[in-house]
């Protein structure tokens, strides 16, 4: 019997000789075993196609094996139809151009692999459009689209991926060519194996009653294959295999649609009193010919507000649950009348109009991360996927809620539902107690009484996500003996050897088998962190990823910075998602260990820059689990030089900071600048940033200080040592504003260089102090306020999560920016910045822990004109300046930082992070001002009283 490994080399070894692109090594293996599903399957190796020759040749050799293959696109499928044992073929990579695009005919050419967004980007410029957008438009890819029969919230404007899809490439199982599509009349046309067709149309001949009468019964049935397009009467087989999940060819190009889109949108939103009202509302509002209707529940709202605080929501009118309604046109006054007049119906509790884009923007957020958001529910335990996609008839939407909820609470669960209610499709996601031992049989229990219970309302296990692995078992809850024999017979037409993508759709897998969070994790205890807000367990903490995917797109436009690193790659191993992956399958602990390669390999360009905190729906927080990797790897061993470096970075500074000049000299000599780069593990292209001269901590001590209300400065050692004038500024626009700033009598660190480089033990100590001396402080009454945003950071979370003891959590109630302070001084006015260009690169963790919204405040109250930058500047610390790192860190800052610099010249660079201004001088050569300096310069235009 040939074992698992020597399989996985065969076909290794087949699939290289032919010339692919391989990748079966156990961090790609990890990566690709999940897609946004609750499902866990690793493959035997994953295919990076470059043409469908290559696509082909893999065909080929797993025809030969007898290796099943599963097509994949962006990763974002939540049915689980997006992965599978044998070949995965990944078309994200090469496969993911725009080839062409026709204005006149409204036509787009696409590799399976483009995501979505980029189409649009490539057709807004001749006024169009692809019709659908699902939530994940930013990486969903239109393969995926195909693949699933995506539809998205406007899916009232524009329909259906079917409906949008004027030809399609693929290959099946055999190897054959196959084109379809339609002719100049609009006919329904197919090149190529006419076998296959011919034998379609006999077994669909066959079957005529139930292809009649079982399908096609509302919009969003999509559930199954959709053989009513094969019947004899209006026989379409684009519109047949758009939907079938991979499971009876391979696509390999596509002929899509586009629209012209409207030139103006607005908003209305309607509170109801619960979400079953909102449900009931949802077909009255269709009826006044909106382009969406979508539903959104408190409960998910609320969790949005615990994550973010209340500034993250827009004002909403009053109730339990809303619909956001959009209405779009050509005549701006014509759909803001239209907005009005559906106001005025009095659908519901309260209803809003709105008319400003930016608000618009900030609701649809809400509405696309809803599956990242739900990803934890109302009870505050994990949420997970797997019912997530049922629809009904809009008309029984109300009652269809109201029963599911009562099914809901009758199994000690809790929800927060959300979807397209216009067209009756609910999304929402579950707490099911895949922790206990029984947690299989009430998760299968649940979902078969779930099943009968949307058969009753004559609805569908999926409304646009596929069945899947999820959904597939529990297709006899909605159609008959027959139509499964149908199902079966077309499966076998085009797939006979059960080649493509097995266990979806046909001969299905147990909707239980392959969970991935059920069992136990035993490598998820016994940590340096709490993960207070996970229970005290890694596990659950890296199970917080959904696989939405998030992190595989550019944020840039929303003001993001995840995932910078895989921006810069576009490889898996680099996003947020890869990282999580490889992650849950070391918690098992039976493939991989702390030490294990692919480990450190996906951690290794994560730049610590805690993005993914506030830009993850999940809140995935990677840094504070690449330090826990880092601290479990090397504790009690040797560690990478540049821990005892750039860890011990506060050591060293201080030191030099007693001989400075010396020091400075010392590293301007060449000879002993390279050497010193090379033992300290830093890249010989970066600089070294000059010592100051004179540390903060000297010239405190000749200042002269005012009386007012007392603050205490955290002065950091990256301030103090290298860039004192910004604690110098900070000094007197706090005085400025009315207050005494202090100092600590003892030199105080937070520890930052040692938590990133998981020194966890020496963290504690170090925070710990500090903590300890900082929460006598508070108790006083006294504000703490921090000049690097960094060392701030780690006072407000990462000391919480270390130490998670009274003293951390008053100090991180008790700390602040410079301009959280000052937004709370009513009689301060800022100085006078009119006239003031501003290129603003906020810190990411400025970004991410703390918001940057005050300083954005400020700066505009201020009169200054403010170009704020998204992502991250890419020396993040350590991260940029270490061997191994330099290419990766000068890509992330091209991304957003240095085409800012290049295109204004002249502007003032606002950074208030050592790390940004240090980057800023390093690539360009150019000064940069901390936020205190800027104030500080200007203040004689603006005095104070």
């Amino acid at each position: 019997m040939i074992s698992e490994v020597d399989q996985g080399t065969d076909l290794a070894a087949g699939l290289r000789s032919r010339g692919l692109e391989v990748h079966d090594d156990a961090g790609t293996r990890a990566m690709y075993s999940s897609d946004a599903s609750l499902y866990r399957i690793p493959p035997r190796a994953v295919v990076r196609p470059h043409d469908t020759g290559d696509v082909e040749a893999a065909l080929e050799v797993c025809r030969e094996l007898g290796v099943p293959v599963t097509p994949r696109g962006a990763g974002t499928s939540v049915a689980g139809n997006a992965i599978g044992p044998g070949v995965v073929l990944d078309f994200s990579r090469h496969m993911n151009r725009v080839l062409s695009i026709d204005p006149e005919a409204r036509l787009a050419v696409v590799q399976p692999g483009t995501v979505q967004a980029e189409l649009q980007k490539a057709a807004v410029g001749h006024g169009l459009r692809f019709g659908p957008d699902p939530s994940t438009h930013s990486r969903c890819t239109i393969g995926g689209m195909i693949g699933n029969n995506a539809c998205g919230a406007r899916s009232l404007g524009y329909g259906r991926t079917s409906d949008n899809v004027a030809e399609l490439e693929l290959l099946t199982a055999a190897g054959e060519r196959m084109r379809t599509g339609y002719d100049q009349q609009g006919r329904a046309v197919v090149d190529g194996a006419s076998a296959t067709v011919a034998s379609l149309r006999e077994v669909v001949g066959g079957h005529l009653e139930v292809g009649r009468i079982e399908f096609d019964r509302f919009g969003r049935q999509l559930s199954g294959y959709a053989v009513q397009h094969l019947l004899p009467e209006r026989f379409d087989l684009t519109r047949a295999l758009v939907g079938s999940e991979g499971t009876l060819g391979v696509l390999t190009e596509a002929t899509v649609r586009l629209v012209r889109d409207a030139a103006h949108r607005v908003v209305v939103v309607i509170g109801f009193d619960d979400i079953v009202r909102a449900g009931e509302a949802a077909p009255a509002v269709v009826g006044l010919g909106p382009t969406a209707c979508e539903g959104m529940d408190s409960r998910l709202v609320d969790v949005l507000r615990r994550r973010r605080g209340e500034s993250s929501v827009p004002d909403l009118p009053r109730g339990g649950a809303w619909l956001f309604v959009e209405l779009a046109g050509e005549d701006r006054d014509e759909v803001v009348a239209r907005a009005r007049a559906l106001a005025q119906e009095g659908l519901g509790l309260e209803s809003r109009v709105v008319t400003d884009a930016a608000t618009a923007t900030r609701l649809w957020r809400i509405r696309e991360d809803g599956a990242g958001l739900a990803g934890r529910a109302p009870s505050g335990r994990p949420a997970w996927a797997g019912w997530e996609d049922a629809a009904v008839p809009p008309e029984s939407l109300g009652s269809y809620l109201a029963r599911f909820d009562e099914l809901v609470t009758e199994y000690g669960m809790t929800s927060a539902p959300f979807g397209h209610f216009g067209e009756g499709c609910m999304h929402v996601r579950l707490d099911y107690p895949l922790e206990r031992p029984d947690g299989l049989q009430v998760f299968r229990s649940f979902l078969q009484s779930a099943a009968v219970l949307v058969a009753e309302y004559g609805g569908t296990l999926s409304g646009e996500h596929g069945d899947g692995r999820a959904r597939s078992e529990f297709l006899p809850a909605m159609y008959s003996s027959e139509a499964l024999k149908l199902f079966s017979k077309v499966k076998g037409v085009f797939d006979p050897g059960n080649l493509l993508n097995p266990g979806v759709l046909v001969d299905p897998d147990p909707i239980d088998r392959h969970v991935r969070v059920a069992g136990s994790f035993p490598l998820g205890r016994r940590l340096a962190f709490a993960y207070e807000n996970d229970g005290g367990s890694l596990a659950n903490a890296v199970h917080r990823c959904t696989g939405v995917g998030k992190c595989r797109a550019d944020n840039s436009a929303s003001g993001g910075v995840m995932c910078p690193s895989y921006l810069a790659t576009r490889e898996e191993k680099d996003s947020t998602r890869g990282r999580a992956r490889v992650l849950q399958e070391l918690i098992r602990g039976d493939r991989t260990n702390w030490r294990s390669s692919e480990v450190h390999e996906a951690l290794d360009l994560c730049l610590s820059c805690k993005g993914c905190t506030s830009d993850c729906p999940t809140g995935i927080d990677m840094p504070t689990y690449k330090s826990e990797v880092l601290h479990q790897s090397y504790r009690r061993r040797l560690r990478p030089r540049s821990h005892y470096t750039l860890g011990w970075l506060p050591r060293w500074t201080r030191l030099a900071g007693r001989f400075p000049r010396l020091v400075n000299h010392a590293m301007r000599l060449p000879g002993l600048k390279r050497i010193s780069l090379f033992l300290a593990g830093v890249d010989r292209r970066r600089a070294i940033p000059a010592f100051a001269e004179k540390p903060f901590e000297r010239r405190w001590k000749r200042r002269p200080h005012r009386d007012g209300k007392p603050v205490l400065l955290f002065v950091d050692s990256f301030t103090n040592g290298f860039s004192p004038e910004a604690a110098e500024a900070m000094v007197t626009v706090l005085e400025d504003a009315g207050f005494s700033p202090r100092l600590h009598d003892e030199r105080l660190c937070c520890g930052l260089t040692w938590i990133t480089t998981g020194q966890l033990d020496a963290a504690k100590r170090i925070l710990g102090r500090t903590v300890d001396r900082l929460a006598e402080v508070v108790a006083d009454g006294i504000p703490i306020v921090g000049v690097e945003p960094s060392c701030t950071s780690v006072l407000r979370s990462d000391a919480v999560e270390l130490l998670d003891n009274d003293a951390s959590r008053a100090v991180a109630q008790g700390t602040f920016t410079l301009a959280e302070l000052l937004s709370r001084q009513q009689d301060w006015t800022p100085p006078d910045l009119s006239g003031t260009t501003v290129i603003a690169q906020p810190h990411c963790h400025h970004s991410a822990v703390m918001s940057w919204q005050p300083d954005e405040e400020l700066l505009t109250r201020a009169g200054a004109e403010l170009r704020k930058l998204a992502g991250c500047c890419g020396l993040a610390g350590n991260f940029g300046v270490e061997i191994g790192h330099y290419e990766v860190s000068t890509a992330v800052a091209e991304q957003n930082l240095l085409p800012a610099l290049d295109a204004d010249a002249f502007a003032v660079v606002l950074a208030d992070g050592f790390s940004c201004r240090t980057q800023v001088d390093d690539l360009r050569g150019r000064n940069s001002v901390h936020l205190a300096e800027l104030l500080a310069r200007h203040r004689e235009r603006h005095p104070q009283k």
